[in-house]
């Protein structure tokens, strides 16, 4: 597998790999509003989408965003979101792999951590996350979401 960035033009392979992410997810909005989110995101060097491709398909991806912080000597910290890797490819190392490559530019831009939450509550995926680095006892975690 290949690592890289996912380029601009690549949006529709992205959107498809996502659709092994969740069961079942919000509508997208029309695709005008769609391509101008992706735009921007990716006119913004904070925000990177990497791609793990077997020959020229999109197999793996995770986003990293980078964030300035005040603190921690005005070290940023990085989240990773939106982990996936398409269904007929998984167990093969490919999600470690982009988790590792995301890191390493995490570390290598002083990031003083990197953040990463699943909503999924199997043992399985808690001891995937941490063989790729990440400590589920290390901080507490709170998520708010808009009232219905």
């Amino acid at each position: 597998m290949k690592i890289r960035l996912i380029q601009a033009n690549e949006l529709t392979q992205l959107l498809a790999l996502y659709s092994h992410l969740h069961r079942a997810d919000e509508s997208l909005p029309p695709q005008e509003e769609v391509q101008a989110v992706w735009q921007e995101l990716h006119a913004n060097p904070r925000y990177r989408y990497y791609g793990g491709y077997v020959g020229n398909e999109l197999v793996a991806s995770c986003t990293l965003t980078v964030i300035p912080n005040l603190t921690r000597s005005c070290r940023p910290y990085g989240v990773i979101e939106n982990v996936v890797t398409h269904a007929s490819h998984r167990n093969q190392g490919y999600g470690k792999a982009i988790l590792a490559h995301a890191l390493s530019h995490a570390w290598s831009v002083g990031c003083y951590k990197v953040m990463l939450l699943t909503g999924r509550k199997d043992e399985a995926t808690s001891r995937f996350y941490e063989s790729a680095g990440f400590n589920r006892h290390a901080k507490q975690a709170f998520v708010a979401k808009p009232a219905a």
